[in-house]
């Protein structure tokens, strides 16, 4: 899709909160607007997506019901920051990176796991000397990051993506916090793709009989977690699922997390 018709849906739904832009990129000879709805709540959920451009689901899933997604929050009592194309130039020409070949996406944190010696992932769940902010990355993540941490830390975050590796029609996330919170998720979603369990889904993730993930990534959601946010999980669905099925699977954890966060337990330091 190009992105100023995408641009176009989102600006539509200025309406529902605060939408604004929170920066540009230059891609390709083009600047592209990055967009952040802003709806107030007593409590917050962050939505993200769009790290990887040939992950579409996420940002087509928010472009098309945000007014549901909001109305639901509202309801609850929890306000949004929904982030719904992070990677525009990637999300237009369909490919994971950005179209200087940057990597958005595991670059908002580093592990010192030895005196000296920094990792982005954590392979094994070592134990670590500290953790800090990645200074250096892909500009859409130094953007977002930077927008992001003008707020405080939220009650519950959610990542969506896609995943353009396995086959078939499939669904699983990678999380943090309580696993037995995401389980119900998982169960509504199996109505419309097939949950992956107890099987290996690429070199260092193993999903669990609940199709859940635990990696430290170096992602936005490891980050919050990092924060001490309750509730942080990067959503998977397959890219052969249909829009409709994603756009399904997407909801139920939208509206999942919107009750979490709605139970305001809020960041644990």
């Amino acid at each position: 899709m190009d992105y100023t018709d995408y641009a176009r849906r989102i600006r539509s739904h200025a309406s529902l909160g605060e939408l604004s832009e929170y920066g540009q990129v230059h891609e390709g000879g083009r600047d592209y607007p990055l967009f952040r709805l802003i709806v107030p709540g007593d409590r917050w959920l962050v939505i993200t997506s769009g790290f990887h451009g040939e992950e579409p689901a996420g940002p087509l899933t928010l472009a098309k019901h945000l007014p549901d997604i909001v109305a639901y929050a509202k309801s609850r009592g929890v306000g949004l920051r929904v982030y719904p194309c992070i990677n525009p130039s990637g999300f237009e020409d369909g490919t994971r990176y950005n179209r200087s070949g940057e990597k958005p996406n595991n670059d908002f944190m580093r592990y010192e796991v030895a005196p000296g010696e920094w990792r982005g992932e954590l392979v094994g769940d070592p134990s670590i000397l500290r953790w800090a902010l990645y200074d250096g990355g892909p500009k859409e993540t130094r953007a977002v990051r930077t927008d992001l941490a003008r707020f405080p830390a939220p009650d519950a975050a959610l990542d969506i993506h896609q995943d353009n590796y396995l086959g078939g029609v499939a669904t699983y996330a990678y999380v943090f916090g309580d696993k037995a919170a995401y389980r119900p998720l998982q169960e509504a979603a199996a109505a419309h793709a097939t949950v992956v369990k107890s099987r290996k889904v690429d070199d260092n993730a193993y999903a669990d009989e609940h199709g859940l993930i635990f990696f430290h990534d170096g992602s936005v959601t490891d980050w919050y977690m990092r924060q001490g946010v309750p509730y942080a999980a990067a959503l998977e669905t397959t890219t052969p699922t249909t829009q409709d099925a994603c756009d399904a699977v997407n909801l139920i954890w939208i509206r999942g997390f919107i009750d979490l966060a709605a139970r305001g337990e809020g960041p644990t330091r």
